[in-house]
């Protein structure tokens, strides 16, 4: 059985992260496995929303911590393999902010440590009444300094930092307050809510959701004036592109629009 499996329903992709016995904790194979298909994505007109989730009682555990030991006992006590190891693992989840659909976390049990930051990466989150998240690597001696970026652009710095030297656990609701989660839903509620989620989402111009995500992420980097002089020149792209305009003539003569993409 695949390590994680792709199943499309329309424009919808499910990705299942598929190593229960592992809390599909981020091991090399299961980076590898998450980059490919992201990769697979990319260029993948025909779908407009990800929903990512897990089998078994956690979400994701963050990395695989047996892998990491065992990394260690090379020449150089591990540093060439740490190295390449977050490497891979940043790439990846650049590679989720970067792809033209929208990515939805469907979170449930536990996500800790990397399973946190791959939560907080997502361009969306559902999760499922009783999800526990942390960043508790400090617990065993080793700070989340690469989840901390994705964490700390997510929630406000003192709660993100309290996570981080405390090794203690948010609760669902907790993050949903903070905004690392948009909604919390009872686990029997969970796939349906988020593919609910995914339906409304891929049910836009396709091609408008793929410029404003791109547009999202790369104003948030920039100063207010060039931030506002960047996204009205993106405006004008959207603006001049064919379906915008049958979007516009569709809700002006109050028909549905007649899109091509």
């Amino acid at each position: 059985m695949a390590i994680l499996e792709r199943n499309d329903t329309g424009a919808i992709a499910r990705l299942h992260m598929n190593a229960p016995e592992r809390l599909n904790a981020l091991s090399d194979e299961m980076l590898a496995a998450l980059q490919s298909e992201f990769d697979a994505l990319r260029d993948d007109r025909s779908i407009r929303a990800v929903v990512l989730s897990g089998e078994g009682k956690a979400f994701c555990a963050g990395h695989d911590l047996k892998q990491m030991t065992a990394g260690r006992q090379s020449e150089d006590g591990g540093k060439v393999y740490f190295q390449d190891l977050f490497n891979r693992c940043a790439q990846m989840m650049m590679s989720i902010q970067s792809l033209p659909q929208p990515v939805i976390a469907q979170v449930h049990g536990i996500a800790t440590a990397a399973g946190c930051q791959l939560v907080a990466t997502c361009d969306l989150a559902v999760a499922a009444e009783g999800t526990r998240f942390g960043v508790n690597g400090v617990n065993i001696g080793l700070f989340c300094s690469t989840p901390m970026v994705a964490l700390s652009r997510n929630i406000p710095r003192k709660q993100a930092f309290e996570m981080l030297t405390t090794g203690g656990f948010l609760s669902a609701e907790r993050a949903q307050e903070l905004g690392l989660v948009n909604r919390v839903v009872p686990e029997t509620q969970l796939n349906d809510q988020a593919l609910a989620l995914a339906e409304q989402i891929a049910d836009k111009l396709g091609i408008a959701v793929k410029i404003g995500k791109e547009a999202f992420y790369q104003q948030l980097q920039m100063p207010l004036d060039q931030a506002y002089a960047y996204t009205g020149e993106v405006m004008v792209q959207n603006m001049l592109h064919r379906d915008t305009e049958e979007g516009i003539s569709a809700f002006i003569e109050k028909r549905p629009p007649n899109w091509s993409q």
